[in-house]
Order: structure tokens, then sequence, then C-alpha cells
């Protein structure tokens, strides 16, 4: 069997999907993107494609070597983003090849089924109560929400204490029975979070998610050590290497992204290396479905795995929903705040190939947003 045919879709909202088509019939689909930069990933998944034109597929874990490791400048998240979707079509093209899916190639499930948790958003602790409401009428279990907007680099008392009333919010809504984690998303500096962090205590949250941005993890440790909640920091660093220092800092979560980590091999040694520091894993996916099938099929296999974030529904979908582009999207669906298991040959999903066509007919050209502070410098969004 040999590769035959790599092609890319730019679909709404924001996403890259790649077709991977072998000379047997066999048909694999990955999803590689960096968002707001998915036509770059587009460039670089074309120029990865002149080496695997004619391989065998079967050959998942020496093409991800020679694709990451074969030019002499290596890493970054658009060309591990590259590496990523292929490596999932490979995967997908493989679990078809042996009639078996993905998590049984990797050595067979540990779990029936996975929790699932959705973002929601809202400024306003109003708004957020509203959003929690709804999500746990849906059956989630645990949410995830923004812990401000633009955030100065010393906050004010008002601005934390802004925090802390839109994470009561929510907290009052769910109850002590369901989860709230808080992303700070790096716009917090090592000494804002010193302060929040206290306050929030009281309210337990889950984990806090990249309370500092991911090119300091220097800081981490002095954070994990003040901190009474569980800190957790990944959809940002792109290979295990990066994951070393936050690791050795004492992070509780490691939140790699299927789409950006290399892929279901990457992501899954990711894993494994978390785990001799008693970590766990909580793949980072606001994306589309392809992505979320291979963050699904890692979790059913991974000891170590916590919960599985998911993006259906989110606000960000206008006009286009993540499962339109599946045939059938029961595998996808939650009950309970969880996804059952799937044994489907491959990533256990089957893509709607004609409505991706149609889809890609107007491309997306999605750009995260621009933010400046009161005195017009830039700020972290």
């Amino acid at each position: 069997m040999k590769i035959d045919r790599i092609e890319t879709f730019l679909v709404p909202p924001r996403w890259l999907f790649c077709r991977v088509e072998t000379d047997e019939g066999i048909v694999g689909w990955g999803e590689p993107v960096v968002e707001g930069r998915a036509e770059v990933v587009r460039s670089a998944v074309e120029v990865l494609a002149e080496y695997l034109l004619g391989q065998d597929p079967l050959r998942i874990e020496q093409h991800w070597q020679v694709l990451t490791k074969g030019g002499f400048y290596r890493g970054g998240p658009v060309l591990s983003s590259a590496v990523a979707g292929l490596d999932q079509a490979l995967w997908d093209i493989a679990g078809q090849a042996y009639g078996a899916p993905v998590h049984a190639l990797l050595g067979g499930p540990v779990r029936d089924r996975v929790r699932v948790y959705s973002w929601i958003g809202g400024d306003e602790p109003g708004e957020i109560a509203e959003a929690a409401a709804a999500q746990a009428a849906a059956g989630l279990t645990g949410v995830k929400m923004n812990a401000s907007g633009r955030l100065a680099a010393i906050p004010t008392p008002a601005e934390i204490d802004a925090i802390v009333r839109r994470v009561a919010a929510a907290r009052e809504v769910l109850g002590d029975d369901r989860d709230i984690a808080l992303d700070f998303h790096g716009r917090a500096g090592a000494a804002a979070v010193r302060r929040i962090l206290p306050e929030l205590a009281p309210l337990r949250p889950f984990f806090v998610e990249e309370p500092v941005l991911p090119d300091q993890p220097h800081h981490l440790h002095d954070i994990v050590t003040c901190s009474p909640v569980p800190v957790a920091t990944g959809e940002r660093l792109y290979g295990r290497a990066e994951f070393l220092a936050p690791l050795q800092a004492g992070v509780a979560v490691v939140q790699p992204d299927l789409s950006h980590a290399g892929g279901i091999s990457e992501v899954r040694r990711i894993a494994a290396l978390a785990e001799t520091y008693g970590a766990v894993l909580a793949p980072h996916c606001p994306l589309g479905p392809i992505a979320l099938a291979a963050s699904l099929q890692v979790a059913f296999a991974t000891p170590n795995f916590l919960i599985q974030e998911q993006s259906i529904g989110i606000h960000y979908h206008q006009g286009s929903e993540l499962l339109d582009y599946l045939v059938d999207p029961e595998p996808l669906r939650f009950t309970d705040g969880h996804i059952a298991r799937f044994d489907t040959p491959g990533l256990g999903i089957t893509v709607d190939e004609a409505a991706v066509r149609a889809a890609a007919r107007t491309p997306h050209a999605w750009r995260n947003p621009i933010w400046h502070h009161d005195d017009g410098s830039f700020a972290e969004w």
C-alpha cells in the first residue's frame, strides 16, 4: 500500500483538514492547524507531502521521525501542527488497514468512557452563571472559563475581586459536584498569579491553566509551590522536550494539543513522560471533529488521562458546527458528561467528504483578536 494523494481543506469556522488517500482506496483524515495561521500550516503540509507521496502509510513512526527531524531547522507550532495532522491521518489509515480502532493499536483501552468538559464565556458574573447552567443542563460535569479579560501586570484589588466574583458565580450554579477549571491564557504575570490564586482557593478550582506564558517556565516552580490550586499548562508546547521543565517544576496537568504537538504519536509519549512525574493528561482541543476523535483515541488508551476538552456548540462556531462535518455524529455525543468508547476502525469517525469539499469552496481566514491596554500597549489575548 502506498500514499497516492494528499489534499487540504480550509473549512469554517477556523479549521484545516487533510485527506490522505492510498492506492488501495483507504482514506485517512487529520486536522493540521494553528488557529489564526491555518494557511501557513497548509503550506507546510504541502511541503511535507513531497516526502510522503509514494510511501507506505503504515510506517508511521519512521515517517514521524523523518517529518520532524528531516529538516535542519526543526520544531515550532507550524511544522509540529503540520506533522500532527498527517500523523492523525496515518493512524486513521492504519486502523482501517488492520481493522481496529486506533486505541487498540496503542495497546488497548484502559477505560470505557472519557470525561469531557466545555468552555464557557461571558465577562460578567450573570453571563457566566447562565452559561454554566446551560452546560450543566446539557449533562456536563466540568466547565472551563477564562479568569479575566485584559489584565494589568500588577492587578488592582478591583481586578482581583472581579475574577473571584466570576468564579464564585459559576460555583454557585454548579455546586460542589461539578468542576470549574480556570484559564489565565498567559494574561497574568507571575506576580499577579501569586496574588490571585490564594484568593481563588476557597472556590476550589479544578485547575488553573497557563498561569504564565509558555516562554516563562522558570516561574512555574514558584507558582506551583505557592499555589493551593493544581497548575496546568501545555497547549502552546509542541514536544516532549518542552514539557520537561514544567513537569520538573511540579505542574499537575499537562495539556498538549493533538493537532499541535506532533499528533497521536508524540502526545502518547508526552503522556508517558508526565506519568513518570505523577502528572495527568488533559488534552487541549477547542478544534474540529478529527482533532477530537484523535484525542479520544489517546484518552481511551492512556492510564494517566484526566479529562478531555471539546468544543461542541461553542460560541465561535457560528455558521459551522463541529458535528456538521460527520456522516454520523453519534460517536462524539456525550451522555452524563462522558463520551463512550467506540470501536470503529481507525479514528472511529466517518468524515462527510461532500460537506468538507462544499465548505472549502468558501475558505475561512480566521484571525485571533488583537488586544491593547488602555495606554495603547499590546495586551495578551
